[in-house]
């Protein structure tokens, strides 16, 4: 007998999605929903196809910004900067990155004792038991935690440690600014790090600190660029580092040098400012110092010593972006109490461990400390993925991740920031101050201490952190704020406090003496990749394929080294005949300490008898990060310095393969690529800047269509930086995949767009970079038997130039003319299009562009992808963006100019029936731009700014020659630099 079956109705359908799929992503809107609701009974502030924005903040330990969080029907899709908020509040790389690792799988989802599932109930027993029996030993609990500048996290840790006695809370960062701290608590009299105003400055010189990089907290490239303006107050950069670093790029005049040579030139300028110096370049550097006065601002990074000697110079010459009531509070370290806690642990004097949001087994090298732990009676790990620290731990509590928690931050003096989830928990997961209240709560003598803010909850059977933080800003915040209630202030998610600073001073020290000895081997200086960091989201694939802005790799760390170096040590880099770059490799010699075949990336610009290593990589932990090929530089990061001094060097039998994107490193003397002049020359010649020939008659030029909107994007190279935020935002919202080391190497990466970096030197010609006789194609600095062609002095210090690309959008686009089956038209509004079911993916357009920014999709990146990365499984594809298509194999793209951005505005002033306003128009890009290096906009609005960009003496088209006539223009890069005729190099600066 055959079954009967109900037919399904359509209703019956919407209810079974609703409860299935779409209930893990009903987004938190005003508070936390606490039950699945289908969208048969829709939240009134979700519509279906209509996005919603919270105002959040992203803190993970090291990376801080205000945010936007864009949802599509109750799942987070972007990261993009809070307007509101006047500070920290630009979203780097990293930070946009971020969004990636909710959609994880490989996340923990549930709590688990020696890896065994148990519920959080009987956790919750277990853990309240054993730390009750030793809050009556003698042994100390221990809450080690990254820096936590979270005001009613720390009163709920206090809260905790009176109810578990002997409980102390112990900072660990990976990254060390313990030394920075102590060295602002002597000068400026508060242990935290100054808030740095450019906006009154014209000269600053800055001692190997890369502030465009990691230096500090503070994002500097918005305030950095403001300065950049071509005119006669226009800000004079110099840079004297031994990396080539983001700020060394950007510089106007770089010098390098290795790392004793900084040290003792800061001193020596000290000591020139009482007319004490007798070196030559200091002399130089002072006059320019007092020439600017409070106009000067310096700046140094390396150890402590280095940090006071410039808040010295500071203080000494008044200087006005030395803000005394202002200071950055998200660091926290302290290097000796760390110290102390590891010498407690070989003692058998810590009897519980709580780790939260930190790495040490990984970023602290100490072999000891894993036996330590072993010996601990109760560890409990707090993280959101299995890490190295986990894995020596008896009990895994995992945690939300940032987009689900609630949480508060006091980043600045006079500021204080809200965080609120956008949405529900996708995993049976729990925030870490939950978790504290919760053992709080259940034990039994919690109602013995007074004061307790949790004691307002006593008749209810659950405390929320949410409560909790609610009435801590009740209580705590809300009087020193102008705002009356908590939702007003998750509205502006952050806000200004009326507070004063007790600052104090110690007595200063007086007299530096400088015992450090160039010695005969390399010295080393650790950095962070703009990408990676320190390595907490070395498993996001997006960040390991976005290329460094200097050397243009992905997917790995090596060894920078100069020219010279490399040539001793009979190391070199050279390509294979796919094109790709290979190198030699050495073994590394610190102390007792060797590591073995570390390959070696020669950087122009690296100051010679010193190399570089970043961290961030060679973890062990990830589904990603074992894919990637990288060495751990925590290893050589003895007593939290940047700097280590006798590193031998050893050539290795082994030869390594860099994933690099880039192998063409100049213009090769084209003045139609990126182009650049100094500030005196523009100045005073400006009709003759941008002056180009054309070779073409104006009638060859399409027409720009007069009726509707035609757009323009503008990119001004003086403002861009390299920061690479661009591409992350254009990856996330365009749906970009990730093809993996093996297929960068072979060129097939999918970015849109690219940010090219060239090198340059005062030499027109350019010929230390190449013999057009000798070398034809091959990679211009990676063959040794032509090290006699370069010019050396040129080699180890090339100017940078960055210059980002994208689909130029032609009126009179070549990529059209040879499409058999008219794939990729023009569109009236401006747009090169492409229409991806016509493609059938010939690649006649990819060889006939000019530009070379046309992808090809050489698998079916989306499913069933030989390399699982971000948008392979049904969790994953969640980060997807619904208004842009997923791209199937064989199938060619590029840049859309974000048409989907720019139809929804013209949607949206259509339905409330208005005129479009100018800064609406945005592509992913220019949205996210912190300098506003790209700008987009309507060439047929004439009041709009793009068309002033267009008009400005500096604007100009890439390859203009070629009669292509793109909708993308470009504006020269000005630096301040005036060259003078003096033998002396030191003069040849403004």
């Amino acid at each position: 007998m055959k079954k009967k079956y109900r037919k399904i109705t359509r209703r019956d359908f919407l209810k079974i999605l609703g409860f299935t799929t779409l209930s893990v992503t009903l987004a938190a809107c005003k508070g936390p929903i606490i039950e699945s609701i289908p969208y048969i009974i829709k939240p009134e502030s979700i519509t279906p196809g209509v996005s919603n924005y919270y105002a959040s903040t992203m803190y993970d330990g090291f990376d801080f910004g205000n945010v936007i969080i864009k949802t599509r029907d109750g799942r987070p899709l972007k990261i993009e900067y809070n307007k509101k908020s006047k500070y920290l509040n630009e979203v780097s790389s990293r930070i946009q990155s971020s969004i990636l690792s909710l959609y994880d799988n490989k996340r923990l989802k549930f709590p688990s004792i020696k890896k065994k599932k148990i519920s959080w109930k009987k956790l919750d027993n277990i853990i309240i038991k054993r730390l009750i029996n030793l809050s009556k030993s003698n042994k100390k609990i221990v809450i080690l935690t990254s820096s936590l500048p979270s005001p009613s996290t720390k009163q709920l840790i206090y809260d905790f440690s009176r109810v578990y006695k002997k409980t102390n809370h112990i900072i660990y960062d990976s990254i060390s600014y313990s030394s920075t701290l102590n060295a602002v608590k002597n000068i400026l009299g508060k242990r935290a790090i100054p808030y740095y105003d450019f906006s009154k400055i014209e000269l600053l010189i800055s001692f190997d600190a890369d502030f465009l990089g990691d230096w500090s907290p503070q994002n500097f490239h918005k305030v950095y660029v403001k300065r950049k303006k071509p005119n006669l107050s226009m800000i004079n950069h110099i840079q004297i580092e031994s990396n080539m670093s983001l700020s060394g790029a950007n510089a106007d005049l770089r010098i390098p040098m290795n790392l004793t040579e900084i040290q003792n030139l800061l001193f020596e300028v000290y000591k020139g400012l009482k007319n004490k110096s007798k070196n030559k370049l200091a002399i130089t550097l002072v006059k320019k110092i007092l020439k600017k006065g409070n106009k000067t601002l310096v700046i140094a990074d390396g150890n402590k010593e280095m940090y006071e000697m410039a808040l010295l110079i500071n203080k000494k010459i008044k200087s006005n972006a030395l803000k005394k009531n202002k200071f950055i509070l998200l660091k926290e370290s302290n290097d000796k109490i760390f110290f102390k806690f590891i010498e407690e642990l070989s003692n058998n004097k810590i009897g519980a461990l709580l780790v939260f949001n930190t790495n040490p087994i990984y970023s602290f090298y100490d072999e000891k400390i894993k036996s330590y732990l072993r010996k601990i009676p109760l560890t409990i790990s707090f993280a959101m993925k299995e890490d190295e620290t986990s894995d020596y731990m008896e009990i895994w509590a995992p945690i939300h991740h940032w987009l689900e928690s609630w949480g508060d931050y006091k980043p600045l003096t006079g500021m204080y920031c809200l965080r609120q989830p956008t949405i529900r928990k996708i995993f049976n997961t729990r925030q870490f101050e939950d978790s504290l209240l919760k053992w709080i709560k259940k034990n039994p003598n919690h109602f013995k201490i007074k004061n307790l803010f949790f004691n307002n909850f006593k008749k209810k059977k659950k405390i929320k952190y949410s409560d909790y933080l609610k009435i801590f800003f009740e209580k705590k915040i809300m009087k020193k704020s102008d705002l009356n209630s908590f939702n007003k202030a998750l509205f502006h998610g952050s806000f200004k406090l009326k507070e004063k600073l007790n600052l104090n001073i110690k007595k200063q020290p007086s007299n530096y003496i400088l015992n450090i000895k160039n010695k005969k081997n390399f010295e080393l200086r650790l950095y962070l990749k703009t990408s990676i960091g320190d390595g907490r989201q070395s498993d996001n694939p997006w960040l390991q394929e976005l290329p460094d802005p200097i050397t243009r790799t992905t997917w790995e760390n090596y060894l920078t080294m100069s020219l010279k170096d490399a040539k001793n040590l009979k190391l070199k880099n050279w390509n294979v005949e796919t094109g790709a770059l290979n190198g030699n490799c050495v073994n590394l010699i610190f102390k007792n300490l060797i590591i073995k075949d570390i390959p070696v990336y020669i950087q122009p610009g690296q100051a010679i008898g010193t190399i570089g290593l970043s961290f961030g990589y060679g973890r062990k932990k990830g589904k990603v990060t074992k894919l990637s090929k990288g060495f751990n530089a925590y290893l050589l990061y003895k007593n939290f310095s940047l700097i280590q001094r006798n590193i031998l060097l050893k050539k290795s039998s082994k030869n390594y393969k860099f994933s690099c994107i880039q192998l063409q490193n100049t213009t090769a003397g084209r003045n139609s690529l990126a182009k650049e002049k100094n500030l005196f020359i523009y100045l005073n010649k400006k009709k003759f800047v941008c002056k180009q020939k054309n070779f073409f008659k104006k009638n060859l030029f399409v027409k720009e269509e007069k009726n509707g909107h035609h757009f323009n994007l503008s990119i001004d190279l003086n403002k861009c930086t390299g920061c690479t935020a661009c591409v992350i935002a254009c990856n996330v919202e365009n749906n970009i995949p990730i093809v993996g080391k093996k297929e960068i190497r072979n060129f097939r990466d999918m970015h849109w767009l690219r940010v090219d970096r060239y090198y340059s030197s005062k030499n027109k010609k350019e010929n230390f970079f190449f013999k057009k006789k000798n070398l034809g194609y091959k990679n211009p600095f990676t063959e040794p038997k032509f090290y006699k062609n370069l010019l050396l002095p040129e080699w180890e210090n090339p100017k940078i130039i960055f210059q980002p690309i994208m689909c130029q959008h032609c009126n009179n686009a070549p990529c059209e003319t040879v499409c058999p089956v008219g794939a990729t038209t023009h569109g009236k509004q401006g747009q090169n299009m492409m229409t991806y079911n016509r493609c059938i993916g010939t690649r006649y357009c990819a060889n006939n562009c000019p530009y070379k920014v046309r992808r090809f999709n050489w698998f079916n990146y989306s499913n069933k992808f030989k390399f699982p990365m971000n948008i392979n499984s049904n969790l994953d594809k969640f980060v997807l963006n619904p208004d842009v298509v997923i791209r199937s194999r064989g199938v060619m793209e590029k840049c859309s100019l974000c048409i989907q951005m720019t139809q929804a505005v013209i949607l949206k002033a259509k339905k409330e029936e208005r005129k479009i306003k100018d800064d609406e128009f945005q592509t992913a890009c220019s949205k996210v731009c912190p300098t506003n290096a790209i700008s987009f906009g309507d060439m047929n609005d004439n009041s709009s700014k793009i068309i002033k960009k267009k008009l400005s003496d500096r604007s100009y088209k890439l390859l203009d020659f070629l009669g292509v006539n793109p909708n993308v223009f470009y504006n020269i890069k000005i630096r301040n630099f005036k060259q003078k005729k003096k033998k002396n190099k030191i003069s040849n600066f403004n």
